[in-house]
């Protein structure tokens, strides 16, 4: 959908790449961090952990996390 304004919106899905480039770890240590978040929410495996989910699990501010995001 088209916006009006023509600003790109943020993403709301964190991926284990951006966790990787948020907080340095290895791939395998980022994938353990959201499959420990799923649990926390009670997701299943393969439902997508938001950008708020993993900001509550980490503690870090979405201002923050949101610059590190690949788009």
């Amino acid at each position: 959908m088209p916006n009006s304004q023509g600003l790109i919106p943020k993403r709301m899905v964190i991926y284990a790449r951006d966790i990787e480039n948020i907080t340095g770890r290895s791939e395998r240590t980022a994938r353990l961090m959201l499959q420990r978040i799923r649990e926390t929410f009670g997701k299943n495996q393969g439902q997508f952990i938001s950008v708020s989910e993993f900001c509550q699990y980490t503690g870090l501010k979405e201002e923050e996390v949101n610059r590190f995001l690949l788009y």
